[in-house]
């Protein structure tokens, strides 16, 4: 893969650059609204995912993601307030944006997961929801769902 490849994957994550309401449905919980912003850094190779909630039981989260040089497949990179780190294999591509783990990372693989979200044709929401197995992939249970909202 050259440089043009690499950068035009990277482009297509401009699309969710800003900043943005996220409103989680937790089972269970109230859920206040989060604030979500995305940016680039570190001359446009990266693109860094912000969020913060004011609520005790779901973390605050940072999360950097890359275009593979070779391949051009992403990978998100995971951190949070509870000291969680995990990499997820992710894909972008028709407005459907999916997160994947499936192998242990920086953690044991208790679980696998996966997110899958779809953008609104104008750009302005993501809808989506994370999903776990505890049987290597063979079921997957709802775990919740989230709604960007473009904020600005």
């Amino acid at each position: 893969m050259d440089g043009s490849a690499r950068q035009e994957a990277l482009e297509r994550l401009d699309v969710l650059v800003g900043e943005w309401v996220v409103e989680a449905d937790f089972p269970g919980l109230d859920t206040p609204a989060a604030r979500c912003v995305f940016e680039w850094t570190l001359d446009g190779r990266f693109l860094v995912q912000r969020t913060e909630i004011s609520l005790a039981e779901a973390p605050d989260s940072m999360a950097i993601i890359a275009a593979d040089p070779e391949t051009g497949a992403y990978t998100q990179h995971y951190f949070d307030s509870r000291g969680v780190a995990r990499l997820y294999a992710m894909s972008f591509a028709g407005g459907v944006w999916r997160l994947l783990r499936e192998a242990p990372d920086f953690s044991p693989l208790d679980f696998r997961q996966r997110f899958t979200g779809h953008v609104g044709d104008d750009g302005t929401t993501i809808r989506g929801s994370w999903e776990t197995s505890h049987d290597d992939g063979t079921t997957w249970e709802h775990d919740f769902t989230l709604t960007y909202r473009r904020s600005r």
